[in-house]
């Protein structure tokens, strides 16, 4: 019997392997050729992955975790993690393996992975040279090529028309599961306070670095949007608009940022 006290270093070592045997891994097969899928798929034959609510996966979600050298921390939330980026894809070489999250690797699926969010976490991502989108669940941990933002699978990149190109400029947003029945509970009662009285914010974006959060604050504060401000989260720099006492003003300026052409903000509690 193993005593009581290596047990938790037993299950760290565990997790440590598990992360890097499959992120590890992917990283030293970045070079060599990989491919699309001998199945007969198309786009239309792959489904958005179902945004729900789920614990952190097991593994994958240790941090700091070191990849060849090169350590990389883990987001303490996924919370209004929106970021643009450049995105490629894994397919044939993969599938099957096993994720750094334990699940296995299906290309059919629309998953994706990524450096520093949570596993798992549920994102819509864009591809801004064409328009196209998916929703993906994200498993796993990489790309580690210095540029990228984020790994799609197969099945998720001919979502996005990108197979052909292997890379493409996207912007990701997170799906935040937790969000959707306070704002639903919002939108009925038509409350505009948040918990301190003083009224409601309108989240424009969120960024993992302070200057593209000031390159949208600034945009924001051009386009006449104020008041604009940056909170940092820590690990997060949220750009919020308000705060707004009433849900005619917030409707309207929703409404405006839509019209000027940035992303619709939703609401947050300071």
């Amino acid at each position: 019997m193993i005593p009581l006290r290596y047990t938790g270093l037993a299950l760290s070592l565990v997790a440590g392997v598990l992360l890097l045997s499959c992120s590890g891994e992917r990283a030293r097969d970045d070079e060599l050729v990989d491919g699309p899928s001998l199945a007969d798929i198309k786009a239309a034959d792959v489904a958005d992955a179902v945004p729900k609510d789920e614990p952190l996966a097991r593994y994958g979600n240790h941090s700091p975790y070191e990849v060849f050298g090169k350590k990389y921390t883990v987001l303490r939330s996924s919370e209004g993690y929106h970021e643009q980026g450049i995105a490629s894809w894994y397919g044939s070489k993969f599938h099957g393996r096993r994720t750094s999250s334990g699940e296995p690797y299906d290309m059919h699926l629309a998953t994706a992975a990524h450096k520093s969010l949570p596993l798992p976490t549920y994102a819509e991502v864009t591809n801004l040279d064409n328009g196209k989108k998916v929703i993906v669940k994200i498993n796993d941990r990489g790309p580690f090529k210095h540029g990228r933002l984020i790994d799609m699978s197969y099945g998720a990149a001919l979502r996005l028309g990108m197979t052909g190109t292997g890379t493409a400029r996207v912007d990701v947003r997170v799906i935040d599961v937790d969000q959707e029945a306070p704002a639903l509970a919002y939108a009925e009662t038509g409350a505009v306070v948040d918990s301190n009285g003083t009224g409601t914010w309108l989240q424009a974006g969120a960024y993992g670095d302070r200057d593209g959060a000031e390159r949208l604050a600034g945009q924001l504060k051009r386009a006449s949007l104020n008041p604009v401000s940056i909170h940092d989260a820590g690990d997060l720099f949220r750009v919020w608009l308000g705060p707004y006492k009433s849900q005619a003003e917030i409707e309207s300026v929703i409404s405006r940022v839509i019209e000027l052409g940035f992303e619709r903000p939703h609401k947050v509690r300071r």
